[in-house]
């Protein structure tokens, strides 16, 4: 767990030291949901391996709007800070291990923690990187085709384009699979 952080750090190591106890080892198999629209988030996930995806339901589709692999922390912070239902569903693709924490367990700490800079540094560093890439993938939506969606993410996260199925990648950039195999066509091609 929290293979990322620099095990050289003394600020990184206190830090694994205070959560680390908090989190709990699951593993679930494909296509289970963790958290449905509309519930409250309790838990938070860090994923050790495996793969998460973010979906909404619009009109009775599924349309993702974000991935996470190893290495990644989500919940729906609205929901689990503030209580709110959650706006999304939480969903696994593959087979997947994440350490959990309960909301109960979590938010005293993360409070806590809060209140020390370094830790709330790195606190505000994942959540303005999270919503760069909230903005930024909305964005991609006026500002380029269904191609350069399609290009950039091959280009920006190759290893979604080799693990995540197809039809959740043509969703995730805005077009039907059938758009997406034209893309791919047409790429090969030229």
């Amino acid at each position: 767990m929290f293979e990322k952080v620099d095990k050289d750090s003394l600020l990184s190591q206190e830090f694994i030291n205070k959560y680390k106890p908090y989190f709990r080892e699951e593993v679930y198999p494909a296509k289970t949901v963790l958290l449905e629209e509309g519930a409250i988030a309790n838990k938070v996930f860090w994923v050790s391996k495996g793969c998460l995806r973010v979906w909404i339901n619009k009109d009775g589709q599924e349309v993702t709007f974000q991935f996470f692999l190893e290495n990644s922390m989500v919940s729906s912070i609205e929901s689990f800070w503030r209580g709110m239902p959650s706006k999304f569903t939480l969903e696994t693709i593959e087979p997947t291990v994440v350490w959990v924490a309960d909301k109960e367990d979590i938010r005293p700490l993360l409070e806590d923690s809060l209140a020390t800079p370094e830790y709330r540094d790195l606190f505000i560093d994942v959540i303005f990187q999270r919503t760069f890439d909230y903005v930024n993938h909305s964005l991609s939506f006026v500002q380029s085709t269904p191609e350069e969606r399609y290009l950039k993410l091959y280009e920006s996260r190759p290893e979604l384009i080799q693990r995540i199925p197809q039809h959740y990648i043509a969703s995730y950039i805005g077009i039907s699979k059938v758009h997406l195999s034209r893309i791919k066509s047409k790429l090969l091609k030229s």
